[in-house]
């Protein structure tokens, strides 16, 4: 009897010991993986007691990426403080291996969420993750910047090409070339097409200029192609204000004023800019100051509702103000003797002196007054604002902008 119970223990040990033993590593294993996930949610939190505004973390390293744009998972919203930090670093070691945090000063409790990182040139797919999870933005690491998933950015990216409104009449700024256009002098087209090498092509005409360059590089960045409207200075506010929107924002040779920001919005400065004046090479000394200019007897020429028509208006009082219709006709009048002088920027004046012998520009180097010239869009598009300005920046940081003001023979004024 002994013998038959010795021998019933020993089958039971033969046939239970494989899974006992299983069971008891499985065990192992598991409080393994709870002490890692713990012991990497310590250090979480610990970071997190220094980063209350805010902060992305690459878990397996416990480094802080700086590029690429975070997105949180939706399986781990609304997690907050230390005790709810295990689920949120298990969510993330089994996907991507990044936590984003920050104190709600609401309620004073810190918020963790799993986080999926993109690349900034994705900024598409970001949005579209950012929409499925949930999520009201997404946040580019690089330049602290939110995004919604249903703002003005993403209408834009939906529909693929972002619309610019734009004159083209401002050489060498924006400028509409007409495919059966040839240019008057063999100086000119040179010059013209030396810039079309960046040039946009387009059903009503071939568009280049520095302005058309700063387009390029926005629509680059945001990864969509481009696409210009025809607007005019007499009527760029009211058609940057239609509803339903003709273009996305507005941009060449638009200065920020005061005015301007009152009803809408207005980017970062990317050109310094200033009145000054263009007459005949012949008459260049004949003017040296305002009060120079200011005399009944000269016939002064601007284009129609811009700020080049309102500073004639308000600073030229006794001179001869002739209006003209198309801003691109004026410096050939002028050269032609049908005005004495016309009123115009520093930058532009430079690019008809090198483009027409007959031309000059004698107070390019003591402007009448002193501006910058930026992007122009409604209100309620802060988020396309946002980006914007970060394009400028970044393309002043990496001398992206300085590159395009030698192109174009434009003083650079952003030391």
């Amino acid at each position: 009897m002994e013998r038959l119970k010795t021998w019933f223990l020993i089958a039971v040990l033969v046939i239970c010991g494989p899974t006992c033993l299983a069971s008891c590593a499985s065990n192992e294993d598991n409080a393994t993986e709870q002490s890692n996930i713990t012991t990497i949610a310590d250090k979480v939190w610990a970071f997190s007691q220094g980063h209350p505004d805010g902060f992305t973390i690459d878990i397996r390293t416990m480094t802080v990426p700086t590029e690429g744009i975070a997105v949180s998972y939706a399986a781990t919203q609304n997690s907050h403080s230390r005790d709810q930090l295990d689920k949120v670093v298990s969510h993330a070691l089994q996907h991507d291996g990044y936590v984003c945090g920050w104190l709600n000063s609401a309620d004073g409790l810190y918020y963790f969420d799993s986080t999926k990182l993109f690349p900034e040139n994705d900024l598409k797919g970001a949005i579209q993750f950012g929409k499925e999870n949930g999520q009201y933005s997404v946040f580019i690491l690089s330049t602290y910047t939110d995004i919604p998933t249903n703002g003005k950015v993403a209408e834009i990216l939906d529909r693929g090409t972002i619309l610019f409104g734009t004159t083209g009449d401002y050489r060498p700024l924006s400028f509409c070339q007409p495919k059966e256009q040839r240019e008057q002098s063999q100086a000119c087209l040179d010059s013209a097409e030396s810039r079309l090498r960046s040039a946009v092509s387009q059903p009503d005409g071939t568009y280049w200029g520095f302005g058309i360059d700063i387009a390029n590089e926005i629509a680059r960045r945001l990864g969509v192609n481009i696409e210009f409207k025809k607007t005019s200075w007499p009527t760029l506010t009211a058609d940057v204000l239609a509803e339903p929107q003709l273009f996305d924002l507005a941009i060449g040779g638009i200065t920020i004023t005061d005015a301007r920001r009152e009803t809408m919005l207005m980017s970062e400065g990317y050109l310094a800019n200033g009145k000054t004046i263009l007459c005949r090479a012949s008459e260049a000394d004949r003017y040296k100051s305002l009060a120079d200019i200011d005399k009944p007897e000269v016939r002064v020429m601007v284009n129609p509702g811009g700020l080049n028509e309102k500073f004639a208006n308000e600073n030229l009082t006794h001179a001869n103000i002739i209006v003209h219709q198309k801003n691109e006709e004026i410096p050939t009048l002028i050269a032609e003797g049908a005005a004495d002088v016309m009123i115009t920027e520093i930058t532009e004046a430079p690019y008809y002196v090198q483009t027409d012998q007959r031309l000059a520009a004698p107070l390019l180097n003591a402007p009448f007054t002193h501006g910058e010239i930026g992007v122009l869009m409604q209100k309620g598009q802060e988020d396309l604002l946002q980006m914007v300005n970060n394009v400028i920046r970044q393309i002043k940081s990496d001398g992206s902008l300085r590159k395009l003001h030698e192109k174009y023979g434009l003083v650079y004024a952003y030391e």
